[in-house]
């Protein structure tokens, strides 16, 4: 059994793309897998929330949304708004436990970043992953701005303890300005690691057929693909 927590250096940066990433590819290895979504933001009862597009990319069915709040903030800020109770990261720890044993893989997707707070006593995804002793994959951004998102993020986890999975590159654009091919060295300079993957933008408006391709070639194979960090420097062409 294994666990694995996704966080963000920001709101958008792409964490359910590559949750659905990863959880594709293990589901093709024949891997049981399950995704745990701590809470929802932003999203009404019945309209489609994040798990939703993790279904539609990956076709893992086995999906579990522990708290939803109508509001897009923060999960503590949404609970006070909406007067709804705050999860208990106590209770969403037990119950990832319990799934970890039936199933090979349970991915789980925070919300916002690493240390957003889901409580009023603020506890934050980094609580929730040092109670599981799982490992976190940072999804960064490509642009101006992820070094600082990423450094903040990657001291934060050291501080706690926090075992690194990788870095992936959430949206990579089709066409990167000098910042984005830039910044790839500068992050695995940050992450002292080559990066774990970059996914190309708008892989999430893909058919789960292609998306599995894609996913394939964009995710590193501690990740279960085949994206090489090398050959991926290789076409940045930074020379003049």
């Amino acid at each position: 059994m294994s666990i694995l927590v996704v966080t963000g250096t920001d709101t958008g940066v792409g964490k359910t793309v590559v949750t659905a990433a990863i959880a594709a590819l293990a589901r093709e290895r024949g891997a049981t897998v399950a995704v745990v979504k701590p809470a929802q933001t932003g999203v009404a009862p019945g309209e489609p929330g994040d798990l939703d597009d993790v279904i539609r990319l990956s076709g893992v069915t086995t999906t579990f949304e522990l708290a939803r709040y109508p509001d897009p903030l923060s999960p503590a800020a949404a609970a006070r708004v909406s007067g709804l109770p705050t999860l208990s990261l106590a209770s969403a720890a037990a119950r990832i436990r319990e799934l970890a044993e039936s199933h090979r893989l349970v991915i789980v997707e925070g919300a916002g970043g690493l240390l957003v707070r889901f409580d009023e006593d603020g506890g934050t995804l980094a609580d929730l992953a040092r109670s599981l002793q799982a490992p976190v994959v940072v999804v960064a951004r490509a642009g101006l701005g992820t070094l600082n998102h990423t450094a903040l993020t990657l001291e934060a986890m050291a501080g706690r303890g926090l075992d690194l999975a990788g870095v992936v590159i959430g949206s990579w654009p089709a066409e990167p300005g000098l910042a984005d091919r830039c910044n790839v060295a500068d992050l695995e300079m940050l992450a002292a690691r080559p990066l774990a993957g970059a996914l190309p933008e708008g892989a999430g408006s893909l058919d789960q057929a292609v998306f599995a391709r894609v996913a394939r070639a964009g995710l590193a194979p501690a990740l279960g693909g085949v994206f090489n960090p090398a050959g991926f420097r290789s076409t940045l062409k930074l020379s003049p």
